[in-house]
C-alpha cells in the first residue's frame, strides 16, 4: 500500500525539499555576486565587466526559474513522487527489500 496523500511525512519531506531548494538558491546568488566583485574589483575593463554581469545573470535567471519550475512540478504532485519514496521506505523497514 501507497501513502496517501495525508500522510503527515509527505509534507514534511516537501518542507525539508523546498527549504533546501531556497537555501541553494541563496548560496547561488551570495557566491556568484561574492565572484563578480572579487573579479571585477581587480583591473577588469568595461567590456570584461559586462560580459560577466550578463553571463552571470543569465545563469541566476535561469538556475532560480528551474528550482522555481522543480517546486511547482514538486507541489502538484507531491502525493505521487514522496508516497513512492515512502512505499519503499516502509518496504525497507519491514525487511522487503
Amino acid at each position: 500500500m501507497q501513502p496517501g496523500l495525508s500522510d503527515p511525512r509527505i509534507e514534511r519531506m516537501y518542507r525539508g525539499d523546498r527549504i533546501w531548494s531556497f537555501v541553494a538558491v541563496i548560496v547561488l546568488w551570495i557566491t556568484l555576486l561574492f565572484v563578480f566583485l572579487r573579479v571585477t574589483s581587480g583591473s577588469a575593463t568595461g567590456g570584461v565587466v559586462v560580459a560577466l554581469a550578463v553571463s552571470g545573470a543569465l545563469v541566476l535567471l535561469f538556475n532560480t526559474a528551474s528550482i522555481a519550475a522543480l517546486l511547482k512540478h514538486y507541489t502538484q504532485d507531491k502525493a505521487h513522487l514522496y508516497g513512492l519514496d515512502l512505499h519503499y521506505i516502509d518496504e525497507a523497514k519491514k525487511g522487503r527489500l
